[in-house]
């Protein structure tokens, strides 16, 4: 196959390298066995725990319906990666963050190099493996109040006391006392922390020796692995025969096609800001004036406002439910979309996402920082002075590219939601926007690490010939 070094590279030779390069072949084969390991590893069972009954238990609660996007369904059957990779994303979250308050993680990052790198994956395991634990008990925690635990043999039910507290009783009528659940949550919490560090390990794997990187690729893996079951319920729902119905599926999966065209779009969206970098003369060698861009992605921030406002709208609603409290349950029935006041709900959530936009922007790119680092490489914006002019000149234009991003993201969070309430079809509920920018998103950088493969292999072949 006769190619050109500077093409991009086309389906079939990708697919041909992906069969013939010994190498190429080697990583995908490995990332395919990993994620078929981890997806196994959902279905097998923790002891002393009855699914059926906590399935049944959080059939519609919110807050596990929006954590199992990250767990793959792992969450309601309870099985050993039930957790998956959710630890050690939110791990990675919280070191983001810090990293923009604490000035020692700060210069880890911008100032040391790969050492500084790696020195903050490790911080970041040691955060998911606490996190892995305060998850693990709180779950463990959860089941025994969803009558799900076996303590004994028996099943053992959460009931009010009469002094106003709880109650666990057993099948046969016993009462437990809490010090009785110690080994069951013990036992639960270690075998969930085991799990979840296990996957958090293969994620690593996968992005070392594998293609792509890990831990998107097996929060891509769970959000699809729903996607049988939902084609399966739209398909028996459009055997009904009603018109109606059918009309909305079709209507329905035109606006998620639209959709994924836009993200396409939007993700690889850039603003290219001209850059002129100066003439310099090193020894006898004279560098002439050279001309490239800086590239300012549309949408810098991701998925991540959308996580973060799902959570802090979820915050009521997980409170509610722990806590019982009849004023907090009222809070968080207006903070729901099916609630009294949809509206409410609808605004605050594109003030959310706005907001983390503009946050989340602030955390990944710093304008003052790019300005510094153009002054010294001797380069400039064009009309544009170089120092305090330049850094005001790059935040305009971010304030810009972060608002048109937040729009985008506000319709993305909305219109399926409205969609499918119009139309009746709620078999693709849990596939939302978080879902479709991730998995879009993961596609394309997955796709172009390949592609970067085939290209290093196209130059290889020349300097073998």
């Amino acid at each position: 196959m006769v190619v050109s070094r500077d093409k991009t590279p086309s389906a079939q030779e990708t697919f041909a390298q992906m069969a013939q390069a010994a190498g190429l072949r080697g990583r995908v084969l490995l990332t395919i066995g990993i994620l078929i390991l981890v997806r196994l590893g959902i279905f097998l069972p923790i002891p002393d725990i009855d699914r059926n009954a906590f399935a049944n238990s959080v059939q519609n609660n919110p807050v596990i319906s929006f954590l199992d996007i990250f767990a793959g369904g792992g969450l309601r059957s309870l099985g050993i990666f039930a957790l998956g990779i959710l630890p050690y994303i939110n791990a990675s979250i919280i070191i983001q963050l810090l990293t923009a308050a604490i000035p020692s993680l700060e210069n880890l990052q911008k100032n040391e190099g790969e050492a500084g790198r790696r020195k903050i994956s490790q911080i970041t395991r040691y955060v998911a493996l606490g996190w892995a634990v305060i998850q693990s008990i709180g779950l463990a925690w959860w089941i025994v109040n969803s009558g799900a635990a076996r303590i004994n043999g028996e099943l053992v039910t959460a009931q009010k006391a009469a002094t106003g507290g709880l109650a666990f009783v057993t099948q046969s009528g016993a009462v437990l006392s809490p010090a009785a659940l110690i080994p069951f949550i013990a036992a639960t919490a270690l075998a969930l922390t085991a799990g979840s560090m296990f996957v958090m390990w293969l994620g690593e794997l996968i992005t070392e020796r594998g293609i792509g990187n890990g831990a998107s690729l097996l929060i891509v893996v769970s959000i699809v692995s729903g996607l049988p079951r939902s084609l399966g319920q739209t398909l028996e729902l459009a055997q009904t025969g009603d018109r109606s119905l059918v009309g909305g599926i079709i209507i329905l999966m035109l606006v998620f096609l639209v959709m994924i065209i836009g993200i396409v779009f939007v993700q690889e969206g850039t603003r290219r800001i001209p850059i002129i970098s100066a003439r310099r003369q090193v020894g006898r060698k004279t560098y002439l004036e050279r001309s490239s861009y800086l590239p300012l992605r549309l949408n810098q921030s991701g998925v991540m406002p959308i996580i973060f406002a799902s959570a802090v709208l979820f915050l009521p609603v997980y409170i509610a439910e722990f806590t019982k409290n009849p004023m907090l349950a009222q809070v968080a029935n207006y903070l729901s979309p099916r609630g009294q006041a949809p509206w409410l709900y609808v605004g605050l959530y594109l003030l959310l996402i706005l907001f983390f936009s503009y946050f989340w922007t602030s955390l990944v790119i710093n304008p003052v920082d790019l300005s510094q680092n153009l002054k010294k490489m001797g380069a400039s914006i064009p009309g544009i002075r170089p120092g305090k002019a330049t850094s005001d000149y790059i935040e305009r234009v971010l304030n810009r590219l972060t608002f048109l991003g937040a729009i985008f993201l506000g319709l993305v969070a909305i219109v399926p939601t409205a969609v499918e309430s119009a139309t009746r079809v709620t078999t693709f509920q849990g596939f939302g926007a978080t879902s479709l920018l991730i998995v879009v998103g993961v596609a394309i950088d997955t796709a172009k690490q390949i592609q970067t493969y085939v290209i290093s292999q196209r130059y290889e072949g020349m300097v073998n010939q």
